[in-house]
């Protein structure tokens, strides 16, 4: 990988006027590109961007699963935070390759878009569409060691941010194939690394589930944890693992494979009697978050033939309305995982599939499958068919108040929430809107907020949980159309982001019980229903002050009580004589300016930014906390006693 800056070879001089020559343009080698602008690369440099390094190295040995070649992934966290990978594939070749003149290990760590995934014969499917990955990792590590055991022996080369430091070398003798990579990443790129073994935890799951027969061993010797996921049953037992605290509408998932041209269909799905949709997309192990095209041909088959079948069985008539597509998908949970040959993503993330020829493929199978399966399970399909009708009972008046909704929610309509205080700055990029819990509250963030850029909306009492609510009684819900309305998108899958009239979106709650229960039924209903803005990083959580510390006339906003402690303490070393101690529970508490101060000026305030880092945990956290059934709850809420320190259920 080319590390130089190049110019063209045209001569700078010295552009006083500022003006835009050939002599600005910069072309960025590979690995140079990759270090100065790694976001493009792993979509950011913050925790799921660590993540990602991860998953990118674990996708190259499931790629070997996936060919055949693999039954055994080992990940491990090291206790110096250094990630080591190491499978028992056929091994990365080591050989000269003709066109770099270098070993084949190096170029395919060290150059962007070289690897054995753009032909046919090594891998039939592969995750890795740009053949970026194993590079990108090695230019954002402090250091990168590379072991492979092919033909009897072992080799090893090592880097430093993605240079290697010696050719490939022979080490010794070595009992069957594989490739083990251990990598370090660069504190330069990424600060003080902190892997999460949760998360990364259930990733490995999710992999398990996709691939059966493979088993994945994930440690983590910081902390002398250990998990094995094998899993024979495949989606199957997915769908068992996210329906195991529900109760469901039939005892067994509606299982089917099937390979069409080349592409492996594989679906599962259940009922289950809660009112959220649970669908989780894959396209060669890759969670697709943003859908593609297999998503869509999934939803368009199971539209069509739950519409047939009920016609056939004369469960609707033929005057009957045929039932949309949020009817019969109301209660399901459903993994659809697609393996093909030339897979287009979106982006190096991978967040969405593009391939047109993909969605007549799942359309085909699901169709074909899910017709036989309903006509040789005809209790199964009356009781799935029963649940899609009492949800069509709903939908007409679930209809009529979005259309309402979308009425009103133009960009610059004239028929906004009246209690919103909306700002003057009619650029959505540059305003934003604070979601406030409580009148009082709400007065004051309208008093002290930057009238230019900030908007209010005050939102009374707590709001309705949307996990336990039918379509039709949220959208009667007062405060969750004030808030749909003042956003201007609409909701699920009439979403559209470039209405939305606000791009930074802020839950602002007390710093109490009530409040954190508040941001939960908030969070519930934004992942619930405007995932897509969630995922475009447009909400936040502010971080309003829980103490007020006061020494003489210097004062400190503290925000926990760690930070207070320290606070005191170096107010005692500084021979303060009196100190004063203040703890805020509620924003009304606070005057206008405090609230300016501590929470909304943009040069002062904190904002979480809400990001979704696994969307199986999360729907199952949502579940589980706000869900009917009490005895999830209540096991969640004993295992996280101990970290949870707002917790209203």
């Amino acid at each position: 990988m080319a590390d130089e800056v190049v110019s063209n070879n045209v001569p700078k001089t010295p552009n006083n006027n500022n003006e835009y020559t050939v002599a600005e343009i910069q072309v960025l080698g590979g690995r140079e590109a990759v270090r100065r602008r790694p976001g493009m690369y792993i979509g950011s440099t913050d925790q799921r961007g660590l993540h990602h390094l991860v998953y990118e190295i674990v996708y190259n040995s499931i790629d070997e699963a996936m060919a055949g070649c693999c039954t055994t992934i080992t990940i491990t966290i090291q206790p110096d935070n250094s990630v080591r990978v190491e499978d028992n594939g056929r091994g990365i070749p080591v050989e000269i390759h003709p066109a770099t003149k270098v070993s084949a290990l190096q170029t395919v760590l060290t150059t962007l878009h070289a690897g054995a995934k753009f032909g046919s014969k090594a891998y039939q499917v592969s995750g890795g569409l740009h053949g970026v990955g194993a590079s990108v990792v090695n230019a954002l590590s402090a250091r990168f060691r590379a072991e492979v055991k092919r033909n009897g022996k072992k080799y090893m080369q090592e880097f430093k941010q993605g240079i290697p430091l010696a050719p490939v070398a022979e080490v010794g003798e070595a009992e069957g194939t594989g490739t083990t990579i251990t990598f370090l990443a660069d504190e330069q790129i990424f600060g003080k690394t902190n892997y999460d073994f949760n998360t990364l935890a259930e990733r490995m799951r999710e992999l398990a589930y996709l691939n059966k027969g493979v088993e994945l061993n994930f440690k983590d010797e910081r902390r002398d944890e250990e998990r094995t996921f094998y899993f024979e049953g495949g989606v199957a037992g997915f769908i068992h693992y996210i329906n195991r605290n529900r109760e469901v509408r039939h005892p067994r998932p509606i299982y089917f494979i099937k390979t069409v041209d080349s592409t492996t269909v594989e679906v599962a799905l259940q009922y289950n009697e809660g009112y959220s949709e649970s669908l989780f997309a894959f396209a060669n192990c890759v969670n697709t978050v943003d859908g593609g095209t297999h998503l869509t041909g999934f939803r368009s088959a199971l539209t069509r033939v739950l519409n047939d079948y009920a016609r056939k069985s004369k469960l609707l008539k033929e005057d009957d309305p045929s039932l949309s597509g949020e009817d019969v998908r109301e209660g399901l949970s459903a993994v659809i995982s697609v393996k093909l040959p030339e897979p287009q993503f979106e982006g190096q993330t991978k967040a969405k599939l593009g391939n047109p020829e993909t969605k007549s493929f799942v359309e085909s199978v699901v169709n074909e499958e899910l017709t036989l399966y309903l006509e040789e399970h005809p209790d199964e399909a009356r009781s799935i068919l029963d649940k899609c009708l009492t949800s069509a009972k709903a939908r007409e008046a679930a209809r009529r108040a979005r259309d309402l909704i979308l009425k009103k929610s133009s960009l610059y309509s004239a028929t906004l929430p009246g209690k919103l205080a909306d700002c003057s700055e009619k650029d959505p990029a540059n305003s934003e809107l604070y979601l406030v819990e409580g009148e009082s509250a709400g007065g004051s963030a309208k008093q002290g907020r930057n009238r230019r850029f900030q908007a209010v909306l005050p939102l009374r009492g707590k709001i309705l949980n949307v996990e336990k609510a039918a379509a039709d009684k949220m959208l009667a819900h007062e405060e969750i159309r004030a808030i749909i309305t003042a956003l201007g998108t609409s909701i699920d899958e009439d979403i559209n982001l470039s209405r939305l009239r606000y791009h930074r979106v802020i839950l602002m709650t007390d710093a109490d019980v009530d409040g954190s229960h508040i941001r939960t039924l908030l969070l519930t209903f934004f992942f619930r229903h405007m995932t897509m803005l969630i995922n475009a990083e447009h909400l936040f959580i502010a971080q309003p002050p829980l103490y007020r510390v006061k020494a003489g006339s210097h004062q400190h906003w503290v925000y926990s009580d760690q930070e207070k402690e320290d606070v005191i303490r170096r107010l005692k070393e500084g021979n303060a004589k009196k100190i004063e101690i203040q703890r805020y529970k509620g924003l009304g508490e606070m005057s206008a300016e405090q609230l300016w101060d501590t929470t909304m000026n943009p040069s002062t305030r904190t904002l979480l930014k809400v990001v979704i880092n696994d969307a199986t945990k999360a729907d199952e956290t949502f579940r589980i906390l706000m869900g009917e059934e009490v005895p999830p709850r209540k096991a969640f809420i004993q295992a996280h006693a101990k970290s949870v320190k707002n917790l209203d259920i």
